[in-house]
């Protein structure tokens, strides 16, 4: 059976356009891709005050995939340290981050995966490109409201940018379910 499902990529260390490029065509490779938002900069949160980070390139990815929620962190994880990353220290600089944000309303616990994203509501980043593809993807679990209504009230106030190019061109596909 096929789920519904959401990807956050965000890359701001090397070629942050390439790293988000690969995500989509590796992620392919586990799921059906559906489509993707359009491509965001943001300026990263500081490590601390003397340390600024480069800024982010940011998207969301809908796929289509029959993976359990915990085989599809396991591919997005691999994806993440095929690309370079290392974590070693909260919220460092990285080639590429990949969070599984929902699938398909699924209330998901684990040691190694929340799902709803249990930090998806204070992320601007993660719902301005959502929203792109699905304002009115209901979210259940803690939040119960839509991506938009998440949005409208969400507390970050960090501007975005929209890039003007798309991931392989695939901003705004229709869906077909």
């Amino acid at each position: 059976m096929m789920h519904r499902a959401f990807v956050a990529l965000g890359s701001n260390m090397g070629d942050r356009r390439h790293w988000l490029q690969f995500a989509v065509t590796e992620l392919r490779r586990v799921a059906v891709f559906c489509q993707a938002s359009r491509v965001y900069q943001c300026r990263a949160h500081p490590i601390s005050a003397q340390n600024r980070q480069p800024d982010f390139l940011n998207a969301v990815l809908e796929l289509k995939t029959d993976q359990a929620p915990d085989r599809l962190l396991q591919s997005c994880l691999k994806l993440e340290r095929q690309a370079g990353r290392v974590r070693m220290l909260r919220n460092a600089p990285r080639t590429l981050d990949l969070d599984l944000l929902d699938v398909e309303g699924m209330v998901y616990d684990t040691s190694a995966l929340t799902l709803p994203h249990p930090r998806l509501h204070l992320r601007r980043f993660v719902l301005e490109p959502w929203c792109d593809l699905a304002p009115e993807y209901y979210i259940g679990g803690i939040y119960r409201a839509t991506v938009a209504q998440l949005l409208e009230n969400c507390p970050d106030t960090g501007e975005l940018e929209a890039c003007s190019w798309t991931l392989d061109g695939l901003a705004r596909r229709p869906i077909e379910m």
